[in-house]
C-alpha cells in the first residue's frame, strides 16, 4: 500500500451523509479528506482547485448528479478515481461505464468502505496503460440488499432476459445467477472480445467454454459446450463463431 493518502473530496447533498463519511475516513489509513462539497457544481470547482486523488461521490444530488460530475471531472488532465457512494442499487451499469473504482450502497458501513479505498490505492499504484481498452474485469450486482461484485472471468454465459441479462457464473460447486439491468448489445461492447463472443441476439459465451461447432444440415450450426450441452448460433453471428474456429 502506498504511504501517500489518497487526497480525498466527499460530496453528497445530506450534511449527517458528509458528517458520517468525514468520521469514516478519519478511522481508515490510506485517506485523507481534503475538503467537502455539497453539490455537484461545488465539487467540480473544489475539485480543479484541490486536484483530489478520489472522489466520494454520491449518485443523486439535485442540479448536477454524480454521474455528470464523474463524466466532468474525468475529462482532466489528471482525473481523480471515483467511489459511487448511494442509497440506490439500481446505477451500477453507468458507473463501471465510468470506470469507477467501486460503487457502494448506504449505510456505509467502515469495512465496506475500507475495502474500496483499498482497491483505489491499488489501482493508483498499477494504472492502465494510455490508450489501452477498458474492457470490463468485474460487473456489480444487486443481491438483496447489497451489491456484489462479480469477476468477468467467472462468468461463463449470458443470456438476454428483456431489458435485463443474465450472468452465469462458473458451475464450481453451485454455479450461480445474477440478473443484471443491461441490454446484451450495450454489456457486449464492454466486453473482451478476446475472451467473449456472442452466438446469437440472446446469448454471449466465454470462448473457453466452448468445446466444438457441430453442423446440424440445412445451414444450421450449434456450439457444443463444455458441460454438454447444445446451443444454436444464430445466422448473424455464425461468421465470426466460425471464424473463431479457424473456418
Amino acid at each position: 500500500m502506498s504511504e501517500t493518502p489518497l487526497r480525498t473530496l466527499i460530496v453528497d447533498d445530506e450534511p449527517l451523509a458528509i458528517e458520517r463519511m468525514q468520521v469514516l475516513c478519519a478511522e481508515l489509513p490510506g485517506i485523507a479528506v481534503v475538503g467537502t462539497a455539497a453539490d455537484g457544481e461545488a465539487a467540480l470547482r473544489l475539485a480543479e482547485k484541490l486536484k483530489p486523488d478520489l472522489l466520494l461521490l454520491d449518485m443523486t444530488m439535485p442540479g448536477m448528479d454524480g454521474l455528470a460530475v464523474a463524466k466532468t471531472a474525468s475529462s482532466g488532465d489528471t482525473p481523480p478515481a471515483v467511489i459511487f457512494v448511494t442509497a440506490h442499487d439500481n446505477f451500477a451499469v453507468e458507473a463501471f461505464d465510468l470506470d469507477a473504482v467501486d460503487y457502494v450502497l448506504k449505510p456505509v458501513g467502515k469495512d465496506r468502505l475500507a475495502r474500496a479505498i483499498e482497491r483505489a490505492l491499488a489501482r493508483r499504484s498499477d494504472p492502465a496503460e494510455p490508450g489501452a481498452p477498458t474492457w470490463l474485469e468485474e460487473l456489480w450486482v444487486p443481491d438483496r440488499s447489497e451489491l456484489l461484485r462479480v469477476e468477468a472471468a467467472s462468468v461463463h454465459r449470458i443470456d438476454a432476459e428483456r431489458d435485463y441479462v443474465r450472468l452465469h457464473t462458473d458451475p464450481v460447486g453451485e454455479g450461480r445467477s445474477y440478473l443484471l439491468l443491461q441490454t446484451i448489445a450495450g454489456l457486449e461492447e464492454r466486453l473482451d472480445p478476446e475472451r467473449f463472443i456472442r452466438i446469437h441476439r440472446s446469448t454471449i459465451l466465454r470462448r473457453d467454454v466452448i468445446k466444438g461447432l457441430r453442423h446440424e444440415g440445412l445451414g444450421v450450426w450449434c456450439v457444443e459446450l463444455a458441460d454438454g450441452e447444445v446451443l444454436r448460433i444464430g445466422r448473424t453471428y455464425l461468421r465470426k463463431v466460425k471464424a473463431m474456429a479457424g473456418r
